[in-house]
Formats: structure tokens, C-alpha cells, sequence
């Protein structure tokens, strides 16, 4: 039974940005097992010189698994709450802690994502069991250990000018490339809602895995059989309103469903790297488009898979059709921003004189031939230099937080029951 909807996801590291943490989640009502009333608060795990009860593992166990989030399962929580307390003994050494007035603002953003208040929201866990002080003292650490973090590495994390330059590939050293999965779902006037209420139930999904899934099962771009895995795509290939978008995402955050002629596309972040070698922004992208009658169709396809074996580059295009009226095929040659987004993704993942031919028109009844010609090297800036360095930032950020926790626990004495 569903006891809360619209919540996007599930708390994902908020800890890691210091400006404004994001509080979410799925709430769904899911037993979780009890321990004996007579145990509750004796030790069931020392570590250092702090103890964690029978008590705060049965809370923590069953306030994750109403909110239908991952991580649930008894070792799972074992090791959560380990590294709590890890983190507690280095922040209470440190002197940090969050201000009550910030804790009750991160549970009334929570509250707030299920259109709940705060009061409608603690009653709501309650009757799953789930007491108020787990609820602050999740938040509480939650937000103590973001500060905590930026404290301590914030420094060390910021990109220098340089690093955004390379970043943005401006100065021929380096750059961006992004490690994503996408779902591609097929629309025409008859499925558009259907397919609406899909997408925003795969972008609530959680873990790589899910997402996976979803892919092999709901998506029509070539990627499915791949689980909707791509490559590792520089960040200028992809259409410049998108970038900023990607940016914005954590490892296995999913993007909230975008709308592209005939389909809508959903994406999950997988990875962020910096790369040594260019990743040059583009000024102008030449690419050839060839409708071919049949959309989708066995036989279409078929026929474009030979074609594509006739074809060595996007004039030979003009060959083929010669007899044909002029309107079956387009070359195109424009700024980034002026393609339209689904052909601009398409065109992110090829090569020069590579074909997709994942994309329809005409309601899905006509297959898009999609060839790439040319792209003519920009050193512009249309990406926002600050979402560069948030980028940046919060991903040295983790990469140090959880070097760090790795290293307490190695130091760390710990007994389990």
C-alpha cells in the first residue's frame, strides 16, 4: 500500500553541497522485522567508544524501508549506522554540528516533497513505527556531515580557472566527459499520455540496476539490448540545454523525463571524469537526415542496415536520392542550439560519417536516417563556467569524504553482537 506519492528520490548524498541539500523520497508502507522488546537497548555493535542498540538498527531498518529506499536489508543498515557513528566521532572531535533551526528546515523540505506538512508527515511514519528522533537524528547527520566535509576540503576541492578550462575544453587540454544510461520511449498522439505516465514512473526508480531494467524493457534506442548503457560522452557533444541539466545530477540520479519530437527520454547519471585530452565545444554541426517510408517496420530497417553499408559519407547521401522528391532528405548544417534535441543526441553519440537510425517522424511512420557529416570547432562558453565548478567541486568533494570514511573505519575499533 502507497502511503505517500510525490516524493522524486530518495536522499542521494545531499551532504556533498554546501549550498542547498536536497531532501527526498519514495514512502511506501513495507513491514520490517522487529526485535525482541527485552533487547532493544542493549549493544548490538561497539564502535570505537560509541555503542549502536538493537534499538537504532530496527528504526533505521524500518524508517528505510518505508521510504522504499535502498539499502534496507540488515548488513546494509549494520554498515550505514557503523559509518554514522564513525562520522559522529569525527565531527563531534571537530565541533560541528548542525543548528536545530537547519535540521527542522531539512524536515520540512522533506515533509514538503510529499505535499505533507511537517506534523502530517512524523504521524505518517509513526503509524509504520518509525520515531521522531530517528527522523531528526537521519537529517541531522545528514547535514552535519555535508558541513562537516565542506569545512574540512572545500578548499582543496574548488577547480582552479585553469581546471574549468579544460572542463569546458577551451583550452585544448582536457575536459568533461559524462558516463550515462538512457531510456528513449517511442510516442504518437495515441500513447503520449501513457507513455507520460511511464517516464515519470522510471524516473522514481532507483539504483543502476532499475534503471537498467526499465531500459531493456521500455526504450527504442539502440542502447536497450545494452541495458541503456552509453560510452563515456564528452559533455560538449551533448545539446547545450541539456548539459547544465546532466551537471546538476549525482551518480544514479536520473534526469525527470524530457520531451523530444515522437519520443521522451530519460537519462541516469553513471559517471563524471575529467579527461586529459581535448574535448573541443562546437560552433556548427553538418549532418544529413534521409526519411525512409516503413518508420520502425522489419523491412525498413532492413533497408537501412544495407544502405548504411553503401554509404561511406553524407554526399553519397545525395546519390541515393537523386529520383527522389527533395523533401526525403535534409542536410543540415547549424549551431548546436538551433538542432532539434533528438537529433542533437543522436549526433552526440557519433562518430564522423556514423549512422543512428533510432529516430522517427511523422507520427513513427517514417524512419530517420541520420548521418554525421562535419562539426566545426567553437572555443565559446555556452556551458555555465559555475556549473562546471559546482560539477567539479562536489565530485572531489565525495571522492575525499569517502576516502576518508574508508580510513576511519580501517583505524576504527568495531564489535558486533
Amino acid at each position: 500500500m502507497q502511503l505517500i506519492s510525490g516524493f522524486s528520490s530518495f536522499v542521494r548524498a545531499s551532504w556533498l553541497n554546501p549550498v542547498a541539500p536536497a531532501l527526498a523520497a519514495v514512502i511506501l508502507a513495507v513491514a520490517s522485522p522487529q526485535v525482541s522488546a527485552q533487547s532493544l537497548f542493549s549493544p548490538a555493535i561497539k564502535v570505537n567508544q560509541d555503542i549502536i542498540t538493537w534499538y537504532e538498527l530496527d528504526q533505521r531498518q524500518q524508517f528505510l524501508t518505508v521510504l522504499g529506499a535502498p539499502g534496507a536489508t540488515e548488513s546494509e543498515v549494520r554498515d550505514a549506522l557503523i559509518e554514522d557513528r564513525l562520522r559522529k566521532q569525527a565531527m563531534r572531535e571537530a565541533g560541528i554540528e548542525a543548528a536545530p533551526e537547519d535540521i527542522q528546515v531539512g524536515i520540512d523540505e522533506f515533509a514538503a516533497r510529499g505535499q505533507l506538512s511537517t506534523d502530517q508527515f512524523f504521524q505518517l511514519l509513526a503509524e509504520q513505527g518509525v520515531d521522531r528522533e530517528t527522523v531528526r537524528d537521519f537529517v541531522s547527520n545528514q547535514m552535519s556531515w555535508r558541513d562537516y566535509v565542506s569545512a574540512r576540503f572545500l578548499s582543496q576541492a574548488r577547480p582552479s580557472d585553469d581546471e574549468i578550462n579544460r572542463a569546458l575544453g577551451q583550452s585544448g587540454g582536457g575536459g568533461l566527459q559524462v558516463l550515462l544510461s538512457e531510456i528513449i520511449i517511442p510516442v504518437n498522439q495515441q500513447t503520449v499520455a501513457q507513455a507520460d505516465l511511464l517516464a515519470q514512473e522510471i524516473a522514481q526508480v532507483q539504483g543502476l540496476d532499475a534503471f537498467s531494467a526499465a531500459a531493456t524493457q521500455y526504450s527504442a534506442a539502440g542502447t536497450r539490448d545494452n541495458g541503456g548503457r552509453l560510452d563515456w560522452l564528452n559533455l560538449t557533444n551533448l545539446p547545450p540545454a541539456l548539459q547544465p541539466v546532466i551537471l546538476g545530477l549525482k551518480n544514479g540520479d536520473i534526469t525527470q523525463p524530457i520531451s523530444l519530437p515522437n519520443a521522451i527520454a530519460l537519462f541516469q547519471m553513471r559517471g563524471l571524469r575529467e579527461v586529459s585530452t581535448g574535448a573541443p565545444r562546437y560552433s556548427k554541426i553538418d549532418y544529413a537526415a534521409y526519411y525512409m517510408a516503413g518508420g520502425r517496420s522489419a523491412d525498413t530497417l532492413a533497408r537501412a542496415a544495407k544502405l548504411k553499408e553503401e554509404v561511406d559519407t553524407c554526399d553519397d547521401l545525395y546519390g541515393i536520392a537523386k529520383d527522389q522528391p527533395p523533401e526525403v532528405l535534409d542536410r543540415v548544417d547549424a549551431s548546436p542550439s538551433e538542432i532539434p534535441r533528438d537529433i542533437a543526441l543522436e549526433l552526440a553519440k557519433l562518430d564522423l560519417n556514423e549512422v543512428s537510425t533510432s529516430l522517427t517522424r511523422n507520427n513513427g511512420q517514417t524512419l530517420v536516417f541520420l548521418m554525421l557529416c562535419t562539426r566545426t570547432v567553437d572555443r565559446g562558453e555556452e556551458t555555465s563556467r559555475a556549473d562546471v565548478a559546482n560539477a567539479l567541486t562536489q565530485q572531489r568533494l565525495q571522492a575525499f569524504a569517502e576516502s576518508l570514511v574508508e580510513q576511519l573505519r580501517a583505524d576504527a575499533t568495531i564489535v558486533e553482537q
